[in-house]
């Protein structure tokens, strides 16, 4: 059976940027090992990260791989055996007999473990689920169980060859020792004949692998090319990155400075808006002093003829007062006679007609029989005395 490209251990893996001479070594190993690897086939192929128990320690693992790599079951047509293989590029980092012995043990949801007494390790898988975890715990389960059956068949196969030669020794014959050989040269000869197959098909196949290999040679020497491009353009970028981080730099300054500006015209506007407010209020209350301005202007008009009529008004108002005093004079010059007269009156009860026994008693201002006229009905309240009637005979 000759592999593909794809199916060869590690070839899947190889990346483009590997050394030629690594990659050529790599080719000549894949094709020295190809007539012994005919025999093998993979059974089972998962992907998980690969652990190898600490040697010092025995207790701390060590990761076999930077990241996830192929694991495969692989079964021997001609040994009838079972073996666990998995290829990170150009090295092998597990290669496990599988023996009816081992245990894969799940340590965690995502995690198992086998040991190998021949390879004297412990090899941890670590899965990206638990369902590929079961997949490869119920596979490992599986290919234990076969390889116990396997061994099983070649113990009975050699107790049986055993008995049948002792039975030979004993019968001496030549004709059975050559029946008993004859099943091995054919053996023999089958698989030296699938070896030459094998061996021309190789042969066909090296100019395809020296085609790819010159392949991958020129695709490595145009990635080295691209590799320095890319370095070149990696330093032209962290220029371009230390630019802008300095603009950037520059641009959040000016942008902290442009908040404080705008802090700064929004207390402005806050007071411009006090300051109109402010203004209304002065513009109204200016309007109401113009108001008050107008009306003492029209009052100011009717001043000169209030002041006119004011003036006039003081001149009569004097001379009321002095024709005022002057009847105060006269009412108390009368209040004077009035209390001399009801003086009089009480003491002397002079007559009404100023008869001659009562004319001496009288005042010579009230021998006036008009003035007397005027003072006497005050003085007697309307009344003429008894003796004024008794004198003048009334």
């Amino acid at each position: 059976m000759i592999y593909s490209r794809a199916q060869l251990p590690g070839l899947s893996d190889c990346t483009v940027g590997v050394d030629p001479r690594k990659a050529e070594a790599l080719f000549r190993q894949l094709l020295h090992q190809e007539v012994n690897s005919t025999r093998e086939q993979p059974i089972f192929t998962t992907r998980a990260h690969v652990f190898q128990i600490d040697p010092t320690t025995k207790k701390n693992w060590v990761p076999a791989s930077k990241q996830a790599v192929t694991v495969s079951y692989f079964y021997d047509v001609i040994r009838n055996s079972y073996r666990i293989i998995s290829v990170d590029g150009a090295k092998v980092i597990i290669n496990s007999t599988i023996t009816p012995n081992m245990t894969f043990t799940k340590t965690s949801q995502k995690f198992g473990q086998w040991a190998d007494s021949r390879a004297n390790t412990v090899f941890g898988l670590g899965f990206s689920s638990e369902q590929q975890l079961t997949k490869f715990a119920e596979k490992f389960q599986e290919v234990k169980e076969a390889a116990r059956l396997a061994r099983d068949k070649s113990q009975e196969k050699i107790e049986t060859s055993s008995n049948h030669s002792q039975a030979s020794s004993v019968n001496g014959t030549d004709d059975e020792k050559a029946s008993h050989a004859s099943p091995v040269d054919t053996h023999l000869k089958s698989e030296n004949n699938k070896l030459k197959i094998a061996l021309t098909q190789s042969a066909a196949n090296v100019k395809k692998w020296e085609i790819e290999l010159q392949t991958l040679r020129e695709s490595n020497a145009r990635l080295t090319t691209a590799l320095q491009e890319s370095a070149t353009s990696v330093e032209q970028w962290k220029r371009q990155f230390s630019i802008c981080r300095d603009e950037n730099d520059r641009l959040r300054h000016k942008i902290d400075e442009l908040e404080e500006q705008c802090s700064e015209i929004n207390r402005e506007k806050e007071k411009n808006t006090q300051l109109k407010r402010r203004i209304e209020e002065l513009e109204s209350e200016l309007r109401e002093k113009e108001t008050e301005l107008k009306d003492l202007r029209k009052q100011s008009e009717i001043i000169p003829q209030l002041m006119s009529e004011c003036e006039y008004v003081s001149e009569k108002l004097e001379a009321a007062e002095k024709d005022n005093q002057n009847l105060e004079d006269k009412v108390r010059s009368l209040k004077m006679d009035i209390e001399e007269s009801k003086y009089r009156q009480r003491h002397l009860n002079p007559c009404r007609r100023g008869c001659a026994r009562c004319q001496t008693a009288v005042p010579p201002r009230l021998r006036d029989r008009s003035l007397l006229s005027l003072l006497w009905p005050f003085e007697t309240g309307g009344r003429v005395s008894k003796r004024h009637a008794q004198v003048t005979g009334e």
